[in-house]
């Protein structure tokens, strides 16, 4: 998606796409903000400001969970869809995007700890044949983890939200895009920098696969998602459906006249995302994620240590085994976020849980780099 500054919506007229054509759908009127339901907390009130005033411009719902040593709050505000204007669902599942790759992660962590991965061996030990003659640096299965692979994007849909979406029922296979990334030949030679790519986590997937013989779906849900309890979480494959309660998703899409509209993206076949991006879950199963995974129930120590240690000997980087490194007045957080059409979302914790934050909006510009205001509003009350 090209990069573009967020656009203030007319939030008293806005227009959906359901089913009459790429883009094109009847007006309605934007459902009144409603008080956000709110938990008891210290840091309750905060919180609570922090999603106030919502459907808006930029988010039709939010959903939010912070625990820790202080206690733990449960917040939720806007609305399930912009038609009924029903109220917010706690429980509701969403697009979880990127944080699939802490899930990916931890399987192949734990992996490594039965002895079934070298984390230092060449993904070509596991994929023979998957690079070609360009790379001629083994890439380890590490580099990937953390991103120091070099291997290049491969093939999408297009760079535009409307080349996109004029593809959200089609299917893009995993292997197609990383046999049209491998094509192209490395970017730089393994471990000298550092390079956040989808690439690395769909090749891990295709890794856990051919390790284990089944399904990545099938062994993410084993090693990773039935111990640490996340019960309402699942991979979608090529369905374009949310199973089960749900908010829907939209995309603002400006107009010629500098007006908006809203498409309803809630439907999209994020196959080729894969291992990299394709989780549906709650707010209340990612918190069980970090929880698990930190608490050391999913990965066992030396292989935990994968997902809190960033490369020392490349400049800038902040990339560790799943996770972002990320220091917030004088406190280091593990943090992974994830956005897809009309949906992101974020999981941060310090590294002994003393405070551990959930947040999922339904977001009308989530592949947007300018910070979502609610998600900034969200972190200033939870972690300020």
């Amino acid at each position: 998606m090209h990069t573009r500054r967020r656009t203030t919506l007319l939030t008293a007229s806005l227009v959906l796409a359901l089913g009459a054509g790429p883009l094109a759908a009847p007006a309605f009127a934007s459902p009144a903000p409603s008080a956000p339901v709110c938990g008891a907390a210290p840091s309750d009130k905060a919180l609570c400001e922090a999603i106030e005033g919502l459907p808006d411009g930029s988010t039709t719902a939010a959903l939010v969970r912070l625990s820790g040593t202080e206690g733990s709050w449960q917040g939720s505000s806007g609305v399930r869809d912009l038609v009924s204007g029903r109220a917010a669902d706690p429980d509701a599942r969403f697009r979880a995007g990127s944080t699939t790759k802490v899930v990916t992660a931890a399987a192949v962590l734990r992996l490594a700890a039965r002895g079934e991965v070298d984390l230092d061996a060449s993904i070509e030990r596991y994929l023979p044949g998957l690079l070609g003659p360009e790379f001629k640096e083994p890439v380890t299965v590490r580099n990937l983890l953390n991103h120091t692979s070099g291997i290049q994007p491969g093939v999408s849909w297009g760079d535009t939200f409307e080349e996109q979406y004029a593809h959200r029922y089609d299917t893009l296979a995993p292997r197609r895009v990383v046999k049209s990334a491998v094509a192209k030949g490395p970017a730089f030679t393994a471990g000298d920098q550092q390079q956040y790519l989808n690439i690395n986590y769909t090749i891990l997937g295709m890794l856990i696969e051919k390790v284990t013989g089944r399904s990545y779906a099938s062994e993410a849900t084993r090693l990773v998602l039935r111990p640490a309890g996340m019960e309402h979480t699942y991979f979608p494959g090529a369905d374009p459906r949310i199973r089960g309660p749900h908010h829907r998703g939209y995309q603002a899409v400006p107009r010629p006249d500098g007006t908006t509209r809203l498409v309803d993206v809630t439907e999209w076949n994020v196959a080729d995302r894969w291992a990299a991006g394709d989780m549906i879950s709650t707010t209340a199963d990612l918190e069980r994620l970090v929880t698990a995974l930190f608490g050391g129930q999913i990965v066992p120590e030396p292989q935990l240590r994968e997902m809190f240690t960033v490369p020392t000997d490349i400049k800038g980087a902040a990339y560790s085994a799943g996770l972002t490194r990320w220091e917030h007045e004088g406190t280091v957080y593990w943090l992974k976020t994830g956005a897809r059409p009309g949906y992101s979302t974020a999981i941060a914790a310090t590294e002994d849980l003393s405070r551990t934050l959930v947040y999922a909006l339904t977001d009308t510009d989530a592949k947007d780099t300018t910070p979502n205001p609610v998600a900034e509003r969200i972190k200033r009350a939870a972690l300020g």
